[in-house]
């Protein structure tokens, strides 16, 4: 995806001692990157305040990074908003978060047009309320025109359901003697995701120091590199992205083989 070049400098200006906008290769950015977005609760309990807070304080990491990736020109951004197993969490707080889907869409609408940001959504979006559906539709709506990064929000999303509904997808087509048994593949298989058409992450960042994959992606992540921050998900930023993609940039990328000095 193109970089607005007069935009970019700017935004990144004023660097922290650590990471600058120099210390990445333009050249060599991730096309995908994805984003467990883990901390928000920790960070009000750290700060005196109810969990909710936290999930509204990081509504601003969220769109300081849609624009950081749009800047750097990434093709796409993946971010976890709610799995399948965020159904346990008290009913207050689920309500909270499907409260804050739907306005925060809305109110973010005019930065996705402003952006060009194609809206998608991974995950089984019949079990949400209806009010939070009509916006997520609405949303998918306004951008499907639009020509830049796509945004992937990931909500009631959980990788081993997407899976078997890809194979349960496959089994249809076979049934109906559409697809040959024989013929199903990798390829195949990834057609039927929720991700279809959209290449497989690079870069995958989980925030608040936690060492596990959470039922994310768990297909799409089979050569992904990791990057792990103890920064919580409220306190992410540009610089903090960059820091990623720096470490990113510094890894060997083998995909099974070995490296030619």
């Amino acid at each position: 995806m193109k970089r607005d070049e007069e935009k970019l400098g700017p935004y990144f200006a004023n660097p922290p001692e650590d990471v600058a906008l120099a210390d990445v290769d333009l050249d060599r950015l991730p096309s995908h990157i994805s984003v467990i977005m883990d901390g928000n609760g920790r960070w009000a309990t750290r700060q005196g305040l109810e969990r909710g807070e936290g999930h509204v304080a990081g509504i601003k990491s969220l769109r300081e990074t849609i624009t950081a990736c749009v800047r750097l020109g990434i093709e796409a951004l993946s971010c976890y908003a709610f799995s399948t197993e965020n159904w346990k969490r008290p009913q207050h707080e689920v309500d909270l978060l499907m409260h804050l889907f739907a306005t925060t869409l809305v109110r973010e609408l005019p930065l996705f047009h402003q952006e060009n940001v194609r809206l998608r959504f991974l995950g089984d979006l019949s079990r949400l309320p209806e009010q939070t559906r009509e916006v997520f539709e609405q949303g998918l709506s306004e951008t499907a025109d639009h020509t830049g990064m796509t945004l992937a929000l990931a909500v009631n999303y959980g990788a081993r359901a997407e899976i078997a509904r890809a194979a349960r997808l496959l089994a249809e087509r076979v049934s109906a003697g559409e697809l040959d048994v024989d013929a199903i593949d990798e390829v195949s298989v990834a057609g039927e995701l929720y991700t279809a058409g959209l290449p497989d992450p690079e870069l995958l960042i989980r925030t608040s120091g936690e060492l596990r994959l959470s039922n994310f992606l768990l297909w799409q992540l089979a050569y992904s590199e990791f990057y792990v921050t103890d920064v919580l998900w409220p306190d992410f930023d540009r610089w903090e992205l960059l820091r990623a993609i720096r470490s990113f940039q510094g890894r060997d990328r083998r995909f099974g083989g070995v490296s030619v000095k």
